[in-house]
């Protein structure tokens, strides 16, 4: 579906479902159908079911409260209730696509293809790539394979759905027991090569094992997932090397292919489409198919993107300890977490899967990050030489390792692990701007090889050019070597990119006190001040509005300012 139809579809969904009309707002209860409007539009869905029941305790048949009370419904999951409120809206005479998508989950939930089939002869209209994919597997669920095969056919033959109808159409021929047609359409050697998700890789490798063809699944999952360590493609690894026959449960019925309709639907939309319109879809799959795990972790990254951190994390935990994807899973809750500034919950969640799948870099890797951004700077190198120990091979991908051992090196003052982990970096990542300007900076704030720092920062600040942080490292590097005047545009134009953070309107002042322009230097360590800095550099900048930056660097026995290029200083 083109981007044009769907964000005309995602707002009367989740925005206008609050109620467009001003009936709707001069109910009895203004303020809660206003509490509800507002809860839709930020994606809160659990509260914003709890005041649109609030606010139809009394005005139980407001078509466009009931409309918003299914969008928060289906939000959370929670179908059975949003298929009611959408049938009471039914028998009040209104009809909106929300609540057709309820209803049409419901009765996929219970079964009921012949019903689905019905409301589709009756006018019943979701979208025409859904709704087709919907009417295949729903004949397929009535018992008429070749009914859906044919329009299995008939979709891939539309241009725009051909990778749909082909990829569903295997799916269907998989659990039909035909793996050879299904693995002639997954290879491309029916009708061309197609791109698979990561859950279509899986089911090709699954006919390819009913097929007894175990090395040739292997090599697919290599081509497509790559090598590195990961619990679920590892554990089908070991049985395909078994020789074991992986039987084919991607899909055990019509049901499980609807679940697959929406999922497909869902990343489709992903990046496409606004994100509750993306989320309905996945969320739908999730309740057709509970053990859809690739389901569950999208639904939950786009709760989490939504700004919904502790609905996200509750969405991560959906998937047990004893499934493979729960390593996957624990990951995406403690960034849930922390986005929900849960941090110490966030940690010892990763510290618990240390202990119980440690032996995957990607575990030991997200406990250092995590470490790291709680500033536990001892334990974050501990863990990252614990994720490097489990690398066979260092390649070019692993350049965030080093770098990032190397912070945590440099913020404990170990700088010759820091340099050398932070030149490894770059070595595997020569114009990485990240890390280019942490070195380069660091090389700045101690003075030394000021030359090559600046070389690295105005390569960072060229590859990233609207980065604040980079562009102050650039102005700072030039005033510590004493280009006061040369730092000046730079500097100004980092504090634009980065108008609220305290370091950099901090290195504003100091430049403007180096040109002389004293008032201004004064002004900006104020507005510093108010920015909430660290207590240090807070008690050095009442320090500077004091005595003055001369004196402030006196005292810490900095070399004074160079005088051939600062300004003279008239307080």
């Amino acid at each position: 579906m083109p981007r044009s139809r769907l964000y005309p579809v995602f707002v009367a969904l989740f925005v206008g479902t609050a109620g467009l009309h001003a009936a709707a707002a001069q109910t009895q209860d203004a303020g809660a159908y206003l509490a509800a409007r507002v809860a839709v539009q930020d994606g809160d869905y659990r509260a914003a079911a709890e005041w649109y029941d609030r606010a139809l305790i009394v005005d139980g048949e407001n078509r466009q409260l009931l409309d918003g009370l299914i969008a928060a419904r289906m939000g959370l999951g929670d179908i059975s209730l949003a298929e009611a409120a959408a049938k009471k809206l039914v028998s009040l005479g209104g009809k909106s696509q929300i609540s057709d998508f309820a209803l049409l989950a419901a009765q996929a939930g219970r079964e009921d293809y012949e019903g689905i089939l019905k409301a589709q002869a009756d006018g019943r209209r979701l979208g025409d790539l859904l709704d087709r994919l919907v009417a295949a597997w729903a004949q397929i669920g009535a018992g008429r394979m070749s009914d859906a095969l044919k329009e299995f056919d008939a979709i891939a033959a539309k241009p725009g759905m051909e990778a749909f109808g082909l990829y569903h159409k295997a799916l269907a021929l998989g659990l039909a027991g035909d793996f050879e047609g299904a693995d002639a359409i997954l290879s491309g050697k029916a009708a061309g090569p197609i791109q698979l998700t990561r859950t279509g890789v899986f089911a090709h490798a699954q006919i390819l094992s009913q097929l007894e063809r175990n090395a040739d699944a292997l090599a697919l999952l290599d081509s497509r997932l790559g090598k590195e360590p990961d619990p679920v493609a590892d554990a089908l690894r070991a049985r395909l090397a078994a020789g074991e026959p992986v039987p084919f449960d991607s899909v055990r019925s019509a049901k499980d292919g609807l679940a697959e309709v929406f999922f497909t639907m869902a990343n489709a939309l992903s990046g496409e489409a606004a994100l509750g319109y993306t989320y309905l879809h996945s969320r739908i799959a999730m309740y057709l198919n509970p053990r859809h795990d690739d389901a569950i972790l999208l639904s939950a990254g786009l709760l989490e993107s939504q700004g919904q951190y502790d609905f996200a994390a509750e969405t991560f935990a959906l998937i047990a300890k004893d499934n493979l994807a729960y390593p996957i899973a624990e990951i995406g809750r403690a960034d849930s977490l922390f986005r929900a500034d849960r941090k110490d919950d966030a940690v010892a969640a990763l510290q618990a899967l240390a202990k119980t799948h440690g032996g995957y870099f990607i575990v030991q890797s997200s406990l250092g990050d995590a470490y790291r951004r709680t500033e536990r700077f001892a334990e974050c190198v501990t863990a990252y030489d614990a994720a490097e120990a489990l690398v066979p091979k260092i390649e070019a991908r692993h350049w965030a390792l080093f770098y990032s051992r190397g912070v945590c090196y440099e913020r404990q003052s170990l700088w010759v692990p820091a340099e050398t982990d932070l030149r490894k970096a770059l070595e595997l990542n020569p114009d990485q701007p990240q890390v280019l300007n942490y070195l380069g900076y660091s090389f700045v704030d101690r003075g030394v090889n000021l030359d090559e720092a600046l070389g690295m920062i105005e390569r960072a600040v060229k590859a990233e050019p609207e980065s604040g942080y980079i562009v102050d490292s650039l102005a700072w590097a030039l005033f510590r070597m004493g280009r006061y005047k040369e730092a000046l545009a730079p500097m100004e134009r980092a504090s634009l990119l980065e108008p609220v953070d305290p370091v950099v309107t901090d290195h504003l002042g100091d430049v403007y006190w180096a040109v002389g322009r004293v008032r201004e230097a004064e002004f900006q360590w104020r507005r510093a001040l108010s920015l909430d800095p660290t207590e240090k550099d807070a008690a050095r900048i009442r320090q500077k509005l004091e005595l003055g930056l001369d004196a402030v660097m006196a005292q810490e026995g900095q070399k004074p300012l160079d005088g051939n290029d600062a300004a003279a200083v008239d307080n």
